[in-house]
């Protein structure tokens, strides 16, 4: 697949659309629920066991999610399951904790020196 480049003129709109993306995203509970769709398709029920979270409360940040675009449903009889609208999101996540575990550790190994000088 050929890469476009974006014009200059909708740098701004781009901003604005991963700003709003990292403004969903802002809630760990909603980071637990795409990281345990990571593998596909889900139930509530399912989703609840391992969010762990009230219903009422997974209920809120699954309409978050799909109101963002960021997760679909569909109805199965009785069930509604939940997926990733686009995999490359837990690419994002990972990212992220790689950012986060570099960091991490870059902190320990600066605190490791300044008690080696005191």
């Amino acid at each position: 697949m050929a890469k476009t480049s974006l014009a200059p003129k909708y740098f701004d709109a781009l901003r604005k659309f991963k700003a709003g993306i990292f403004k969903v995203l802002a809630h760990p509970t909603r980071i637990h629920v795409i990281e345990t769709l990571r593998n596909g398709e889900l139930s509530v029920g399912a989703i609840l066991e391992q969010v762990q979270v009230e219903p009422a409360n997974l209920s809120q940040h699954l309409s978050v999610l799909r109101q963002s675009h960021l997760v679909l449903a569909r109805k199965d009889g009785n069930l509604v399951l939940y997926s990733l609208r686009d995999p490359l999101l837990i690419e994002v996540l990972n990212a992220m904790r790689k950012y986060f575990q570099k960091h991490f550790e870059d902190s320990i190994e600066m605190l490791k020196q300044m008690e080696q000088h005191h």
